[in-house]
């Protein structure tokens, strides 16, 4: 199977500079991510040929669509490509059925009106084969340019923001169909998204871009609590970035010891950094534990911090905390908890407050420079 894989090697100083490296196995997706400008669709568009200066080298199940040492760049009809646009480019005269029939000029034309209704069936939309686009909703519309996608038996099929035109409610209804129909796509599936939620809920793996550079690639899970530097951290929305100094390892008790503003923090056994190293560190909020008032908890010693709450926002069930460290003016560590337990401790601004770091969800990373550079 994995010689059905989509790699990605690209190189191009315009329109948009991208240096990008990334690949996606067969029946996986992977989402490319990053801020507005960071190149998602450029990458996109390079892949099905539509951009055509770029240089490096793409191949798709053993098949070569671009390779500048060897001057291969395939047309966009010669790569085995589906693609999903934003608004979708349906053709507005056509029935959608006629859109997907549109798509299946390879097939015999005596099975290709079979197919559309098969493929239309498949996406949920049997019953409105004979509407135009117009007369569609807006997630409809999504789903004909899904079916006209996989019309062509893609090796690859490519989306390029294709929720971001559609209600919240019908968003969430085409995450799960998305969910149902991937089950049977036994190809590489790569989705260009700006919303870090939706690339954690549908992606197998994602791939962090920053003006056209790729940063990090890797799971979820792996990419937004272990970033690869604090770039990273701060581009998948980590509140808690700091600078510290790796003071000493502690092998047998798997633990080694990070020196930060004033404080003696225990995290898990990094051996990588050497003592004496200055590092970046971030913790997840959900790593973060609000001390309670009534009764503390044993793991209220666990790396124990206090200050003064600098900040408290309230949004439904949960309440986000930012607590200033020993009242410094840099060192701001935010926590969510929920709101009936942040009421019950009486959290609010300019009460005193502790928390525990648990030493498990603190990350090192290489030092870097941790202002919000990327953020947003």
């Amino acid at each position: 199977m994995d010689d059905a894989r989509l790699t990605v090697r690209v190189a191009q100083q315009t329109p948009i500079p991208l240096d990008a490296t990334f690949e996606c196995k067969p029946g996986e997706l992977l989402a490319l991510t990053g801020p507005s400008g960071s190149g998602k669709s450029t990458l996109l568009r390079c892949v099905a040929g539509l951009e055509r200066g770029a240089r490096g080298r793409i191949t798709c199940a053993r098949g070569v669509w671009l390779d500048s040492d060897r001057r291969i760049n395939a047309t966009p009809q010669d790569r085995s490509v589906g693609i999903v646009f934003q608004q979708y480019a349906l053709f507005p005269h056509l029935t959608a059925l006629g859109n997907v029939t549109a798509a299946l000029g390879h097939r015999r034309r005596g099975a290709r009106v079979a197919r559309a209704r098969e493929l239309l069936a498949s996406v949920h939309l049997a019953g409105l084969e004979h509407r135009r686009p117009a007369q569609l909703s807006g997630g409809q519309q999504q789903r004909v340019a899904m079916a006209r996608a996989l019309a062509r038996d893609p090796q690859v099929l490519l989306l390029d923001e294709p929720f971001a035109a559609v209600d919240r409610v019908t968003r969430q209804k085409l995450y799960r169909e998305l969910a149902e129909l991937r089950r049977t796509l036994a190809m590489p599936i790569v989705l260009v998204t700006h919303d870090l939620d939706e690339a954690a809920m549908l992606a197998d793996r994602m791939c962090i871009l920053y003006r056209g550079r790729t940063l990090q690639v890797g799971t979820p899970q792996e990419v937004m609590t272990k970033p690869a530097d604090a770039l990273v951290a701060r581009l998948v929305d980590l509140r808690n970035v700091f600078e510290g100094v790796v003071r000493a390892h502690d092998a047998p008790t798997g633990r080694t010891l990070l020196e930060w503003q004033g404080l003696v923090l225990e995290v898990t056994h990094t051996p990588a950094f050497v003592a004496g190293t200055r590092v970046s560190w971030t913790i997840p909020v959900s790593g973060i534990v609000l001390h309670r008032r009534d009764r503390p908890s044993r793991g209220e010693h666990e790396n124990p911090v206090f200050g003064t709450v600098h900040e408290c926002l309230t949004l439904g069930d949960d309440t986000t905390i930012g607590i200033r460290i020993a009242d410094t003016s840099d060192a701001l560590v935010t926590l969510r908890a929920p709101t009936h337990v942040a009421r019950r401790n009486g959290i609010a601004i300019g009460v005193r407050a502790g928390a525990s770091l648990l030493a498990d969800a603190i990350h090192l990373m290489p030092w870097r420079e941790t202002g919000r550079e990327g953020a947003g």
